[in-house]
């Protein structure tokens, strides 16, 4: 069922969405060579906790999994999609790692997610990531009130095309706001006007995942992280985005 986020509610989504993407531009700072993804989540959590917050990926049990996740940070690097769990992995030049952070401000959760470069990486991957950025762009300006999460979809798909990319269509958005994941489900691909229509003060997470040619992702053995079936390289990138009378509003952006 899909919620409305009453006005007391919102006002604390905009100050958490403050608190998280300034902690991810944090976290982009860090990132480097030699730097390993322990060191990252360390980081995160300090920089959560620092603020009264909470990690709201920290003991998250999706539906199906074993075990909660152990981390409050997703540290997914070159063809790990998404949800990579932190560990004394290093980072090495030429590398791309996504950056996947959520948390609990005021009892209200949201969702954010940057894939950054480390060191110097190669033109193929930049635009990789600059075309998952775009495409990011292209979701949020189709989520308005009256439209559909297939009209998100859609605009996402068009520009993974435009670039001769591949949408991850096993994964895709989501509600969020009252919990880590809520109604409705937002695919990045589908039908203009199909699913799901929009409405004042529903809350959701958009976030494209784009790989350089694979469609087809599986699990590690580590239970949680998605990767690409053929080694294929991929990029992530997300906004909490606020459903207005007149439009939307990007609540993770400092």
């Amino acid at each position: 069922m899909v919620s409305i986020k009453n006005e007391e509610d919102i006002a604390l989504l905009r100050e958490g969405g403050k608190r998280l993407a300034r902690i991810l531009q944090e976290l982009a700072t860090l990132v480097r060579p030699g730097v390993t993804t322990q060191e990252l989540e360390v980081a995160a959590r300090k920089a959560i906790e620092k603020g009264g917050d909470t990690p709201s990926f920290l003991g998250y049990r999706p539906e199906g999994s074993r075990i909660p996740y152990p981390a409050a940070l997703c540290t997914s690097i070159n063809d790990e999609v998404v949800h990579g769990i932190p560990s004394g992995r290093v980072l090495t030049e030429g590398d791309i790692i996504g950056l996947d952070l959520g948390l609990i401000h005021k009892g209200v959760y949201l969702d954010s997610a940057i894939t950054v470069p480390v060191g110097k990486v190669s033109k193929e991957l930049r635009n990789l990531m600059s075309a998952t950025q775009e495409a990011l762009s292209a979701g949020v300006a189709a989520a308005f009130p009256g439209a559909h999460v297939g009209d998100i979809g859609a605009a996402v798909s068009l520009v993974a095309k435009k670039h001769h990319y591949k949408v991850i269509r096993e994964l895709s958005g989501h509600g969020v706001g009252y919990a880590v994941h809520e109604d409705p489900e937002v695919p990045n691909y589908g039908r203009a006007g199909g699913g799901e229509e929009l409405r004042p003060g529903i809350v959701i997470a958009i976030e494209p995942m784009l790989s350089l040619n694979d469609t087809n992702i599986k699990v590690a053995p580590d239970g949680f992280t998605f990767i690409t079936s053929s080694g294929s390289v991929s990029s992530h990138a997300e906004h909490t985005v606020l459903i207005t009378p007149s439009g939307n509003d990007i609540l993770t952006l400092v």
